[in-house]
């Protein structure tokens, strides 16, 4: 297992929040607009595995790797998703989703499984 690079871990750490951020705000609406009940649960999913990640690499957990592996699998997941809607905030939603799996990407390797 590699050691977090300082300067790729911030970056990463700013890319995990905008991407909590966005995929609240994406569930929220998707839920008060009605009937996008597949977009709201994987936007809450992301934000939560974002949140996560953030987490253990704010700390430098030996396990930050893992999670990022599996933080950029969540997020180009809910950037699909969002990407079939045509709403404002799906549209800042997705592409919060994928820088955040290209930062999470960089970490992945670091991963212990």
């Amino acid at each position: 297992m590699e050691a977090m690079n300082e300067t790729e871990a911030l970056s990463a750490m700013k890319a995990l929040d905008e991407c909590v951020r966005a995929c609240s705000h994406c569930a929220s609406r998707d839920i008060l607009e009605g009937n996008m009940v597949e977009c709201a649960m994987i936007c809450l999913d992301c934000a939560d595995v974002c949140a996560a990640t953030l987490k253990v690499m704010a700390r430098h957990s030996a396990h930050h790797g893992d999670f990022a592996k599996l933080c950029a699998h969540i997020c180009r997941a809910s950037a699909t998703e969002c990407r079939k809607h045509g709403h404002e905030h799906c549209k800042q939603c997705a592409a919060a989703c994928e820088k955040c799996a290209d930062e999470c990407d960089k970490h992945a390797a670091e991963a212990d499984v």
